[in-house]
């Protein structure tokens, strides 16, 4: 039953991948007239959209498998909540698809999903018991709540990179040119991170790390990738490494700081070489894509997704956590690194429908807000939950 999952889950990240190219089909503009064009985009959008829901019925197939197996609804761990959150994703952007029919958004939302279910497939998916800390009808409301805000939010986000492709003047550097290059440039690092993962995985590259706590216990982290990075006084006891080149504080997950300083130097080797390759920005480089997109409807339905997603995670990220909270440590807010992001993504979504409705940011600005959102939501995710070390550092 585990391997059917595997299986399933497999073949959501396959036909995600081929709806990406059916939905870019049909956004892309051939030598036909107005009519044909037109029927040629309904049809190709048609087809992305059957291949997008048998994978995401793939998707929810893997997630009931294992949820049957394991016992408990499959969320407790960085590799099933990534799996989880582009489940998310990809049913918010379907209910999207099927209000607006807008074939776009699937050209930048399926790839997001795709790349999630790459990136989750990077830590360790052997299905373990709960803690006892998650032993909880919470864990159920709480993370899946707020699992499907993101997905919701996550459209805004695409809803607004797409706005800033199609609007941004590319034929000159400008500050808004230099912004998109940046967030290109943190897809690739994720692309990177996975690459990179799976590049020393199979060549058996492994570096072992001992240490002794405060409490005089033995600590231990394995390195799956060189060490630039040292836990505090740490000790090499395996395996071969240049380094590291410096230590940390015991308050940072060293290993996994490693692993993002490596994806983000992957990141920009591969910026590079797709500079060098092209002679043009990324985002110019994919803006053809965007030519017949219409920048008001983008903008509504980024507007629309963070009107609903807001309040679901108002509800999941703050309010069901806090419940949580006291029953779990007796208390409603610790300020636990994972507690303060949520608080700050909560307020940061708070401003941008207040600028939205009461100082009238449409547009450039709105879509700006809707792409930073996301990367405070990713921030939370990746480095929150991988460098910081806190109270839910077991996820």
């Amino acid at each position: 039953m585990e391997q059917v999952s595997s299986n399933l889950l497999l073949i959501a990240f396959i036909l995600y991948l081929v709806a990406t190219f059916v939905f870019a089909g049909a956004v892309s503009r051939k030598k036909f007239s107005t009519d044909k064009q037109m029927a040629r985009n309904k049809k190709w959008g048609k087809a992305g959209l059957i291949i997008s829901i048998v994978g995401f019925l793939c998707h929810l197939g893997y997630f009931i498998i294992r949820w049957i197996v394991s016992g408990h609804i499959p969320n407790s761990n960085l590799f099933e909540y990534a799996t989880y959150f582009s489940m998310a994703i990809v049913l918010a952007f379907l209910v999207i698809y099927f209000i607006y029919k807008v074939n776009v958004i699937g050209v930048i939302a399926l790839p997001v999903a795709a790349l999630l279910i790459a990136y989750a497939s990077v830590f360790p998916r052997d299905i373990q018991p709960l803690i006892p800390a998650l032993q909880s009808n919470w864990l159920v409301v709480h993370v899946s709540t707020v699992a499907l805000a993101q997905g919701v939010l996550a459209i805004s986000f695409v809803a607004g990179l797409v706005y800033l492709l199609r609007s941004t003047d590319q034929t000159k550097p400008t500050k808004q040119t230099f912004w998109l290059e940046v967030v290109m440039y943190s897809v690739l690092s994720v692309i990177a991170f996975v690459v990179l993962t799976f590049s020393f995985r199979m060549a058996g590259y492994e570096t072992t790390f001992t240490w002794v706590e405060k409490s005089g216990e033995e600590a231990k982290v394995v390195y799956e990738l060189p060490a630039l990075v040292g836990p505090h006084e740490g000790e090499i006891v395996k395996g071969n490494t240049f380094g590291p080149l410096f230590n940390v504080s015991a308050i940072i997950d060293a290993g996994q700081l490693n692993t993002v300083i490596w994806s983000l130097l992957g990141g920009l080797v591969l910026y590079i070489l797709l500079r060098l390759i092209f002679r043009r920005r990324v985002a110019a480089l994919i803006q053809p894509l965007f030519k017949n997109v219409n920048l008001d409807l983008v903008d509504e339905i980024s507007f629309r997704a963070v009107a609903i997603g807001f309040p679901l995670f108002a509800l999941g990220g703050l309010i069901f956590a806090m419940i949580w909270a006291q029953i779990a440590w007796t208390r409603f807010w610790g300020w636990d690194p994972k507690e303060v992001w949520a608080l700050i993504t909560f307020l940061f979504y708070a401003a941008y429908l207040h600028l939205r409705l009461s100082r009238g940011w449409h547009g450039t600005k709105s879509s700006w807000l809707a792409v930073i959102g996301f990367v405070i939501i990713v921030f939370n995710f990746v480095a929150v939950n991988l460098v910081l070390v806190g109270l839910h550092s077991y996820a």
